[in-house]
C-alpha cells in the first residue's frame, strides 16, 4: 500500500520507516526546492503548535525552531543573527508580554498612516 506525503522530512525519518518495515522512496531537494518546503514545513509546524493540547505543545515548539533553525542556515543567517533580529524588533515594537489584542483602528485624522484601513 502507497502512503505519499510530499514533504520535507527530518534526517532519520526514512531510517525510522524503514526500520517499522516500511520502504521509504525519498529524493534530495537541490537548493531552491528546499527553501521552498522549508516555508511549507514552518506553516505545517506552526499549525500543529496552533492545535496542540497543552501537553504536546512544548514538542511541536520544538519542532517549529528546528525549522526556523534550518531556514535561517539555508538563508546564510546564524541563530544569533535571528536573535538579534528579534531583540531589534522586540526594543522597537515591542514583544507580546502585555496580551495586547487589537480589534481595529478608527481614522481619527485625515490622511494618517491608519486613515482608511481597517
Amino acid at each position: 500500500m502507497r502512503v505519499d506525503h510530499n514533504k520535507l522530512v527530518r534526517d532519520r525519518i526514512p531510517e525510522i520507516i524503514t526500520a517499522d518495515g516500511w520502504r521509504p522512496v525519498t529524493r534530495v531537494l537541490d537548493h531552491a526546492g528546499y527553501l521552498a518546503a522549508l516555508r511549507t514545513k514552518l506553516l505545517e509546524e506552526a499549525q500543529e503548535a496552533e492545535g496542540a493540547p497543552a501537553e504536546q505543545l512544548l514538542s511541536e515548539l520544538a519542532d517549529v525552531l528546528e525549522v526556523l533553525g534550518a531556514l535561517a542556515s539555508a538563508h546564510g543567517m546564524s541563530w544569533a543573527d535571528v536573535e538579534s533580529a528579534a531583540a531589534r524588533k522586540r526594543a522597537e515594537r515591542g514583544g507580546f508580554d502585555e496580551r495586547i489584542f487589537l480589534e481595529y483602528v478608527d481614522a481619527v485624522r485625515r490622511g494618517g498612516p491608519h486613515a482608511g484601513k481597517r
